[in-house]
């Protein structure tokens, strides 16, 4: 494309970010109409105006020895963006999480002399508190989205600015329960179990099938309970029907997460951003992790938090249950989601919790902040 005077290129790697970020480039655009974008993203950013080169949320994977198999298609993109950067006279460029990529990114931008802007924070603190180093020297700018991130990264010296949780704006339900139940043919009288099994294909393969293994356990037990999937628009049709029966009543939303989550009374997710969604809705949950044994035994030595659930983490307290990896078996999630849907105390309890972790996420206004706070910076 040719050099624009306010050209920003912006990189998110999954469906999260991708979403994020279009709620990013809107709110630029919103403040200054003459600043253009590109960069690789998903179908949300292609939406909002972004000229992608490549959908990056379609190869995204989880964990060192998948994203190794996926090699040749990162560094093509890899390089493509540091061409990208040059052809366009990038004013800045703008990383959305996705941190195995964009830090290793923001290294060779940097010895560019391109201005690095980092919007979600890379979970240094959880995992690698060495990469701040790495962070200090490479990224001009890191926005992040909870308080306790800005106090560790003011602490290592970076500039650093906290804005809150865009899905504080993001996360809202269009259609009513009755009329997602009428929908989808489901009885407005039971209680829904909705299944949240991720946005990428490593995901599906690993967790839904212990979830609907669940499910079905849970049904056996208690034929008043109907589920639901929440399906992905990063997920296809042929994937998901690998795991589905005829014997067994389960209904399908597709693409339409937050109607669905708002309609159902608890909640199977997979462990990530959409734990906050289900807490923003004060559903209560279980949240499932599994991962390859070797990628699951690296992090074991890395993680130094006792949680994996965001949830749990920003409550910095187990809010609600985790299944992860050795643990998510069908036998443990039934375990725990019983102990919460038949001890009503315990229900309450947990939505307390979970309303302060939504009041944690910040006021609403956090996209039109960070908007704010990169033009700022390019001034």
């Amino acid at each position: 494309m040719e050099q624009q005077k306010n050209h920003l290129i912006i990189v998110a790697g999954e469906a999260s970010g991708d979403a994020h970020a279009a709620c990013l480039v809107n709110a630029i655009k919103d403040l200054d109409s003459n600043v253009t974008f590109s960069g690789l993203g998903g179908e949300r950013m292609a939406s909002s105006g972004v000229e992608l080169y490549a959908d990056l949320t379609k190869i995204a994977v989880i964990g060192f020895i998948e994203v190794l198999k996926h090699y040749s298609e990162f560094k093509k993109l890899f390089d493509l963006i540091l061409i990208k950067a040059r052809e366009t006279n990038a004013k800045a460029v703008i990383l959305v999480d996705y941190p195995g990529f964009n830090l290793k990114l923001a290294k060779k931008l940097k010895k560019m002399g391109i201005k690095v802007i980092y919007y979600i924070s890379p979970q240094v603190w959880a995992w690698n508190e060495k990469r701040v180093e790495l962070i200090k020297n490479v990224v001009d700018k890191m926005i992040v989205l909870f308080e306790f991130e800005k106090e560790f990264y003011a602490k290592k010296g970076l500039d650093v600015v906290y804005v809150g949780h865009p899905l504080v704006d993001e996360a809202k339900a269009n259609e009513t329960r009755d009329s997602v139940m009428e929908e989808t043919g489901l009885e407005k009288s039971k209680k829904t179990i909705a299944l949240l099994p991720g946005s990428r294909q490593k995901e599906i393969t690993r967790l839904l099938p212990v979830m609907i293994n669940a499910a079905k356990n849970l049904y056996q037990k208690n034929q008043d309970l109907q589920f639901l999937i929440l399906k992905a628009s990063t997920i296809s049709d042929n994937l998901l029907n690998k795991y589905l029966s005829k014997d067994f009543p389960i209904k399908i939303l597709n693409n339409r997460s937050y109607d669905g989550i708002n309609a159902s009374d608890f909640c199977l997710v997979a462990s990530g951003t959409a734990t906050l969604e289900v807490a923003i809705f004060d559903k209560p949950m279980v949240v499932i992790y599994k991962t390859s044994f070797l990628t699951w035994a690296l992090a074991k030595l890395l993680i130094k938090i006792p949680y994996i659930g965001l949830v749990n983490v920003v409550a910095q307290k187990k809010v609600v249950p985790e299944c992860v990896q050795l643990d998510a078996t069908e036998i443990k999630i039934v375990s725990e989601t019983i102990s919460i849907l038949s001890d009503p105390i315990k229900t309450k309890s947990i939505k307390s919790d979970l309303t302060k972790v939504k009041n944690a996420l910040g006021a609403p206004g956090a996209s039109m902040r960070a908007a704010k706070e990169i033009l700022s910076s390019l001034r």
